[in-house]
């Protein structure tokens, strides 16, 4: 499957203030995260944001969403993206069929978001380097899985440059100073 800028919508899944400093290799995790969105902005990739229980874990970080500009996220209470009704109307709607996925927790929020948007008929691509959780273990077990059953794996890079298809696109320079 290829993946096309008019099919795509990034799906933005907690990436919030209080758990993000406990999440393994963090740094480069909102380093990537930063990348990707800035490139989708670029590219005019819609873009959707969860926050899990915002009262308890704080809004999202401010580097993230800095990189975001103008957002209202889609407060939940379930792990699962899809189970919010306003993030499954988008998912389930014309915006797109290919759903790109980045944030935390990878074994429980993206995982299950993953699995719920496959069972929709819906194409999953999940950024490998954009997801993470407090353990490696949980992290790469939740990749295995949600490989197995669909998704697509790639980085972040790689994304930017399928979705670009060409170096003689006009966003070409600027997604190129990105990744370097």
């Amino acid at each position: 499957m290829r993946v096309e800028p008019s099919h795509a919508t990034l799906l933005v899944v907690d990436i919030q203030e209080r758990l993000f400093p406990h999440i393994y290799e963090h740094e480069a995790l909102q380093a990537n995260c930063i990348r990707l969105i800035k490139g989708m902005r670029i590219l005019n990739i819609p873009i959707i944001v969860t926050e899990q229980y915002s009262k308890g874990l704080g809004k999202t970080i401010a580097p993230v969403a800095a990189a975001l500009g103008s957002f209202e996220p889609y407060e939940k209470m379930t792990f699962s993206a899809c189970r919010v009704t306003e993030v499954e109307s988008i998912v389930l709607g014309t915006q797109g069929h290919q759903i790109i996925v980045l944030g935390i927790e990878a074994h429980v929020c993206i995982q299950q978001t993953v699995l719920d948007i496959l069972a929709q008929g819906r194409a999953v691509i999940v950024v490998e380097d954009c997801i993470s959780s407090r353990k490696r273990i949980d992290r790469d077990v939740a990749i295995a899985r949600m490989r197995s059953e669909g998704a697509l794996i790639t980085t972040y890079e790689s994304l930017l440059f399928e979705l670009l298809g060409t170096a003689d696109a006009e966003a070409f320079k600027q997604i190129s100073s990105l990744v370097k």
